[in-house]
């Protein structure tokens, strides 16, 4: 099963609500630019992200927080390619010891996770 990942760190503009805390959507944003690199990886094609059946936020994001996106695809179709996400924290911002302190987390902390389905175009489709 082929894997891809990508790290970012959150940054002040992606802080949507008070206290530096960052929206899901931008996790859901990650989630698809994961989804384009395994369609690409797979079939050539960015595809299209059809939908998700299930997205879970399990702790919250704030700005100087770094995350590690993860994304597999779990079934082939024709047409269509099944997808599982995860997002873990892997630093923490400190904002209470200073502007810019952060620690790395001893254990990677789940924040988030999701499946959908993706759509194949059809000059990319295997039969």
């Amino acid at each position: 099963m082929e894997k891809v990942m990508i790290r970012v760190r959150l940054s002040a503009h992606q802080a949507h609500y008070g206290g530096g805390l960052v929206d899901g959507a931008y996790c859901m944003q990650l989630f698809g630019d994961v989804a384009t690199e395994l369609l690409i990886r797979n079939d050539g094609d960015e595809g299209l992200f059809r939908a998700y059946d299930n997205v879970e936020f399990l702790a919250p994001l704030y700005a100087g927080d770094y995350i590690e996106v993860t994304g597999w695809i779990t079934a082939k179709g024709k047409t269509s390619r099944k997808m599982n996400f995860e997002a873990h924290k892997v630093i923490s911002a400190m904002p209470t010891l200073g502007d810019s302190a952060a620690v790395v987390l001893a254990k990677k902390e789940l924040v988030a996770k999701a499946s959908g389905t993706c759509i194949v175009p059809k000059d990319k489709q295997r039969f």
